[in-house]
């Protein structure tokens, strides 16, 4: 295996496109119920929570870019493989692999718990997981250009839902805010470590860095979207606070969609159905490239070929589906995967970028020394 990698011409991406690439895989399912949880924890200061993992995700990103500059152009798979070996950097390989799926599988599970609760009680689990397995199948074999452009239109197209947010504040007490830093800060932290589940996605940079046009600007697009997903979660969150009761948030699922409840529109009557349905296109982009991350994986680390995989993926991740399937195993599977992602993503690239940065220095002293 190669450690560098340089896409063909035709196959990289605008490093302006990175900014729709970042929000698109950070707003997915999580955005839907984040603010109860942050709540249970931090009470009214949660958005100061939401704000400190905001700051805590460029710090991360910033590390993460710095590691994959030490090599010019490559991405996580080919780190390992420099910094562990080639037997060795094929286990840190997989467990990256099995990270993307099993983030894969939570945001499908998610979406259709909510879609079967919202608006089809009736259809069955395994018609919902198929049609969307199908889409993404579809997308991940037509290239990260098709996959990036999903992302492009995600943001673009769900611009919309962002404006019915500002109807609850018809209806806001501010003073539910008071008084501020109420909570300790030990958890105001606590705050901000629920928030892992909430705005992983950015680990997706490991990957997709290779394939960036101007790797010097990455930095930049990289940190304004971060910034831009920040902004999101700061006025949801503060949104939350101001309109429901303490009592009314910590026992509401969703805060977010029940948000959309409340809007009265001539022609619509359920706001929250349409609400729920277009999320699917807000949560696509998060799937197609954790699956193309995952498959990219394979191929880079074991040459295997790129179609079989995919089938072997999406039909593993089908038939998993099918038994996590009541409101107790999904909360128990999302919480145990939040523990481990944010080891995953916020301390193991503090980690790599330690043995990379220490691997180049060696290098570089046993050439000094010839």
């Amino acid at each position: 295996m190669k450690v560098q990698y340089q896409p063909k011409p035709p196959f990289l991406l605008s490093t302006f496109l990175l900014i729709f690439i970042i929000h698109a895989i950070q707003v997915g399912i999580g955005i839907q119920g984040f603010q109860r949880i942050i709540f249970m924890e931090a009470k009214q200061d949660a958005w100061i929570s939401v704000l400190i993992a905001g700051f805590a995700t460029h710090i991360v990103v910033f590390i993460m870019i710095k590691t994959l500059q030490l090599y010019g152009s490559t991405d996580i798979y080919g780190v390992h493989h420099d910094v562990y070996g080639k037997w060795l950097g094929k286990v840190f390989n997989s467990i990256y692999i099995f990270y993307c799926l099993w983030i894969f599988l939570i945001i499908l599970k998610n979406y259709i718990e909510v879609l079967q609760t919202w608006v089809f009680p009736t259809v069955p689990v395994w018609l919902f997981s198929l049609s969307i397995l199908l889409l993404v199948i579809y997308a991940v074999t037509g290239g990260i250009r098709m996959i990036v452009g999903v992302c492009f239109f995600s943001v673009a197209l769900s611009l919309w839902m962002f404006g019915f947010i500002g109807y609850p504040l018809r209806f806001a007490d501010f003073d539910q805010l008071l008084p501020v830093m109420e909570s300790n800060f030990g958890s105001i932290l606590k705050g901000a470590h629920k928030m892992t589940l909430t705005i992983v996605g950015f680990e997706i940079l490991y990957v997709i860095y290779p394939f960036m046009e101007k790797k010097d600007k990455l930095q930049k697009y990289a940190h304004i979207g971060i910034a831009v997903t920040t902004f999101v979660y700061l006025i949801l969150m503060l949104v939350a606070l101001v309109y429901f009761s303490p009592g009314q948030l910590e026992s509401t699922i969703w805060p977010t969609l029940s948000l959309f409840k409340i809007v009265k529109l001539p022609f619509i009557e359920r706001t929250e159905y349409v609400a729920v349905t277009f999320w699917l296109l807000i949560i696509l982009p998060n799937l197609m490239l954790y699956l193309w991350a995952a498959v990219r994986g394979v191929k880079r680390t074991f040459g295997i070929n790129k179609i079989g995989v995919l089938l072997v993926f999406t039909t593993c991740i089908f038939v998993m589906s099918l038994f996590i399937n009541t409101r107790v195993k999904i909360n128990r599977f999302n919480n145990f995967f939040a523990s481990v992602a944010f080891y995953f993503t916020f301390c193991y690239p503090l980690v790599l970028y330690a043995f990379a940065l220490l691997k180049k220095m060696l290098n570089a002293y046993k050439e000094k020394m010839k």
